[in-house]
């Protein structure tokens, strides 16, 4: 589930994810039926930053918390990282498409080590942004693995914003209406594929009208924590997964200054 929230504007390019795990677990009933209850736990990183000289880059992820099937072995995106800082760590600083292939090749190889061939998931989503030497402007590349490995490039050479996870509630706000209302219209009244297009660009007309090339790279970062927050207050106050919540981690990058930490849970100076 979750909320990854990536922003990428004139000034730099924002990351904002959430902090809660959702997990299943299955308690047996005395009449033999398996009851399937949603566990969450609410410190968990996904926001993936990374040591100099790739500092210009970092990742949030979403879908799939974990990859494994067992227990014992399930395991976060953020674990793996001393391992995968490990393994490039002499490469020197990559571009933002060739780190990103090199952390889908990484994260596919856990997955299978970790997950039997045919086990059916949704999968966990990579939305990565950084700035290559010498560019102007960022760039964000996405990959899911098992299923997409091959990192695509998000809108190259135009600013705006890429989200995923649980985006019911924002998509909303964004686009004016829910991602799932094309595919049940579509159903309900048979359209074709041309009428479904069709309609598609006459909603155009509901989206929330956000300047993102001239958007400051503070109002980057207000937009960013204001849909995550509105996401985990709703599912509070609905019925369904509540898969948003904890606190929300924000770093940015900017062309001259590469990562900056602007907001994470400091999971030292907790108040027992």
């Amino acid at each position: 589930m979750s909320l990854g929230i990536v922003v990428k504007g004139s000034e730099g390019i924002v990351l904002a994810a959430d902090s809660r795990v959702t997990l299943t677990a299955q308690i047996p009933q005395p009449n033999g039926i398996i009851l399937h209850l949603p566990v969450n736990f609410d410190n968990a990183t996904k926001l993936l930053t990374f040591a100099e000289p790739n500092n210009y880059i970092a990742a949030v992820t979403y879908g799939d918390a974990v990859i494994g099937t067992t227990p014992s072995d399930l395991r976060t995106a953020k674990s793996f990282m001393p391992e995968f800082e490990v393994g490039i760590k002499e490469q020197g600083r990559l571009a933002v498409g060739d780190f990103s292939q090199k952390l889908s090749d990484f994260f596919l190889k856990q997955w299978k080590d970790r997950v039997p061939p045919g086990h059916q998931t949704p999968g966990m989503v990579f939305v990565v942004g950084g700035f290559d030497e010498g560019s102007a402007y960022g760039s964000v590349f996405q990959f899911s693995i098992p299923n997409s490995p091959i990192p695509s490039e998000e809108a190259p050479g135009e600013f705006g914003i890429t989200m995923g996870g649980q985006p019911e509630i924002t998509s909303r706000i964004v686009q004016g209406f829910d991602v799932r209302l094309m595919g049940i219209v579509k159903k309900t009244l048979a359209l074709s594929d041309q009428q479904e297009n069709d309609l598609r660009k006459a909603l155009a007309q509901l989206q929330l009208q956000i300047p993102f090339p001239v958007l400051p790279l503070q109002d980057c970062i207000d937009l960013a924590v204001f849909l995550i927050k509105t996401t985990s207050t709703a599912q509070n106050l609905s019925i369904g997964v509540r898969g948003v919540g904890g606190a929300v981690d924000v770093a940015v990058i900017t062309q001259g200054k590469g990562l900056e930490v602007v907001k994470q849970k400091n999971h030292l100076a907790k108040d027992f």
